[in-house]
């Protein structure tokens, strides 16, 4: 991070000024995002990855041996394999604490996560943090029938402290099922098979008929029966 802050701080620079940003704050984390990503490219270099991401079919324990980095580390490279004309699998990737938050997302599929609140508790990541290394394979679907196969793992760092507890959460992975031939993860699941249905979040679910939902959807109508008792208190439109 701080060879590249330095080696490429002209770079780095002209690409802040071009983004107009209001305050300093938001400028420099702008340029620590720029950091993060070049160090992320120099350890994983975008040709050599490309192609032993396709040579492994996207097999994270093989990729991150090969490069020398993290389990977290290359599934977000992987998410950004997006170059025109050299494009690497639509991947969608997130990290997600004990707490349900998604504090890392990026997407290069269809699939965009929710602004605020977290994620649907369907979803095979919030699994994933329960039980660390281990890793857990989900065949999903959207409510716009969009079917996705996930890969998460649960993740440990230790906290340095021995009063302070170490860090859990999970990170996720996943395309879209019509790539799953190329995803070793999905080897296992039946081509077509039953998914979960799952959505981004409750606030913005139209699933009529979840027993996990937490909140009805922003913006619709409540109609609540006392002599009538369903998974939820409450009917919307």
């Amino acid at each position: 991070h701080r060879l590249v802050r330095y080696e490429f701080a002209n770079e780095m620079r002209f690409v802040v000024d071009q983004a107009g940003l209001a305050s300093p704050a938001a400028r420099e984390l702008l340029s620590i995002g720029l950091a993060n990503y070049a160090a992320g490219a120099l350890l994983m270099p975008y040709g050599a990855f490309r192609q032993s991401a396709r040579d492994f079919r996207h097999d994270i324990d093989r990729l991150r041996q090969r490069f020398a980095v993290s389990f977290e580390q290359a599934c977000h490279r992987l998410s950004t394999l997006q170059r025109p004309g050299e494009a690497g699998l639509p991947f969608f990737f997130c990290r997600v604490d004990m707490a349900g938050n998604i504090t890392k997302r990026h997407s290069a599929t269809r699939l965009q996560f929710a602004a605020l609140g977290g994620a649907c508790p369907l979803w095979i990541v919030h699994e994933a943090v329960a039980i660390p290394d281990r890793i857990l394979v989900q065949l999903a679907e959207m409510p716009d029938g969009t079917r996705y196969v996930s890969m998460a793992k649960g993740l440990v760092k230790p906290s340095g402290s021995y009063a302070r507890p170490p860090r859990r959460y999970a990170v996720a992975l996943g395309c879209e099922e019509s790539y799953a031939a190329d995803f070793v993860y999905a080897d296992d699941l039946r081509p077509g098979g039953l998914a979960m249905p799952i959505g981004a979040s409750c606030r913005i679910c139209p699933r009529a008929d979840c027993d996990q939902r937490a909140f009805p959807p922003a913006g619709s109508a409540i109609a609540i029966d006392p002599d009538r008792r369903s998974v939820v208190p409450y009917a919307f439109s």
